[in-house]
């Protein structure tokens, strides 16, 4: 027999709660608006592999605490302390993106803040994306010399198109939970105050509806529209490799870091 939920090993800055059939993941990193370590990547990969073989998870919830959804990969002075962020770290995404994708059960992202850079990956790695009318979507990559990752090329062409996702991905603009909906980014926006209970309504009837002819869907569906996925996960890995060892990804950490305008040179 597969190991299940129950053998989890915990992980520091996720949540992971299964309950009545529903699986919850949350990503508990409030102080930095749930911005992803290499360790939590891996443990949500971790959480939907076991989900995948454990017959008691017929619907997971994938959400995060506190006043956002994920902020994206950390960008804190500790987090890029030493070498700064390497391939590792886009190896445990892609892992996570690949478990959600493949897994045979419903997944719901819970977007009731921000969601960025790789956050967006993961949400969109979800069948059903529900946002609070507070949430908004982030591709940020550019702004610090990088481009998407974790299958976000994939993954948000697939939802809103091309000159859409170049949009997104080229101006680094803000996308708000209004707009999302208009473009097809999303499931549906619920007001903040109902955000919760609505929640409960989607994760119930996904919860008594029929597993087998979900799973069957789900990866019909996949199938396709996320054709370029895996090819896409290699490409954005080999780019995004390139770019975090040059000058321009240093140039944009350190704007972040200290709140100005990056300066970049091109190299």
């Amino acid at each position: 027999m597969e190991p299940g939920i129950d053998t989890l090993a915990p992980v520091a800055g996720l949540a992971v709660a299964l309950s009545d059939g529903v699986l919850s993941v949350t990503i508990d990193r409030p102080e930095s608006l749930n911005s992803l370590t290499t360790p939590v990547l891996a443990g949500i990969a971790d959480a939907m592999e076991r989900a995948a073989a454990d017959p008691r998870v017929r619907v997971v919830r994938l959400g995060g605490s506190g006043r956002g959804f994920c902020s994206g990969a950390g960008m804190s002075a500790d987090d890029l302390a030493g070498a700064g962020p390497g391939t590792e770290v886009l190896a445990q995404a892609n892992r996570a993106v690949r478990a959600i994708v493949a897994l045979p059960r419903p997944v719901v992202a819970v977007v009731h803040g921000p969601a960025a850079g790789v956050g967006v990956s993961l949400a969109l790695a979800c069948d059903v994306v529900l946002a609070s009318e507070k949430a908004f979507f982030l591709l940020a990559f550019t702004r610090i010399g990088l481009m998407p990752d974790g299958g976000a090329s994939a993954l948000v062409a697939a939802a809103i198109g091309r000159i859409r996702a170049l949009r997104m991905a080229l101006l680094a603009e803000r996308l708000p939970a209004a707009d999302a909906l208009a473009w097809g980014l999303v499931s549906a926006v619920y007001p903040a105050q109902d955000f919760d209970a609505e929640v409960d309504k989607v994760v119930s009837r996904l919860l008594a509806g029929p597993a087998v002819a979900y799973a069957r869907t789900k990866d019909a569906i996949n199938a396709a529209t996320l054709t370029e996925l895996e090819p896409t996960l290699q490409r954005e890995f080999d780019g995004q490799a390139v770019l975090l060892r040059a000058h321009d990804f240093i140039e944009g950490a350190t704007a972040f870091q200290e709140r100005r305008t990056p300066q970049f040179s091109d190299h």
